[in-house]
């Protein structure tokens, strides 16, 4: 019963963080996962098991909440589905000291401008999309998540606010959507690989389909700017951690 309450606020803690910021927590879930015993390889492959789940929960309350641009997600996955491909198979040819670094300092800058940029006020969310930068945000979120196995939730969202123009609200709910189309597919290969821990996604389950139902909800009753500074800081951390 103890290991059963354990899962459920795990999932709950990490299903909040992925509604309320629209990130896959693929960097929280794996190494959780690791310290109960699996092998690294079912800890990504059922990681990704369990976004495909937190990020539907939380993606059906961005939708009905309209925060999320179909438009956008059909216009990135075009560019990061080739581009994930393309990084996952040049992965072998270069240094992880390099790989890391570049990430960092990608990440550190992203939160800078995250930290900056000012929002527009909450009755003026009007979207004045840049759609010529999408092609843009596609193949640096898709190539970077093939490269280093990550999620592309904690790119899509700064990139789509920097690069696109997109409202934090609208990019954090289009970013869930995004990605949970890119971790069901994710999840398809590593389950054919035999890498997904399914009793152990199920336990999760519960957890993380309320904790990100209810993080989706917060994120429509922060203001903008609260959630950008937590977002940056957030970043910051995940740069840190990768120099480290």
């Amino acid at each position: 019963m103890i290991n059963y309450f354990l899962y459920f606020i795990l999932g709950a803690a990490i299903g909040a963080i992925a509604g309320l910021f629209g990130v896959g927590g693929g960097f929280l879930i794996v190494p959780a996962l690791t310290l109960t015993g699996l092998p690294i390889h079912t800890a990504i492959g059922t990681s990704l098991a369990c976004i495909a789940i937190s990020s539907f929960a939380s993606a059906y309350t961005h939708i009905k909440n309209g925060k999320v641009l179909f438009k956008v997600v059909a216009a990135k996955e075009i560019f990061s589905i080739p581009a994930a491909l393309i990084g996952a198979h040049m992965t072998a040819s270069l240094p992880e000291s390099f790989l890391r670094r570049a990430f960092s300092i990608l990440l550190f800058y992203l939160a800078y401008k995250m930290a900056t940029t000012p929002s527009k006020p909450h009755y003026d969310e009007n979207l004045r999309i840049n759609y010529r930068n999408i092609p843009i945000v596609g193949v640096l979120s898709g190539f970077l998540s093939g490269l280093l196995g990550i999620s592309g939730g904690i790119l899509n969202v700064p990139l789509f606010h920097v690069l696109v123009g997109i409202p934090v609200r609208y990019a954090i709910g289009t970013s869930s959507v995004a990605l949970f189309f890119t971790a069901l597919a994710g999840t398809y290969g590593h389950f054919k690989a035999g890498n997904v821990g399914i009793e152990t996604a199920l336990l999760l389950a519960p957890g993380l389909i309320i904790g990100a139902y209810l993080g989706a909800r917060s994120a429509h009753n922060l203001h903008p700017e609260r959630l950008k500074r937590w977002f940056a800081i957030i970043l910051i951390l995940i740069g840190v951690k990768m120099l480290i």
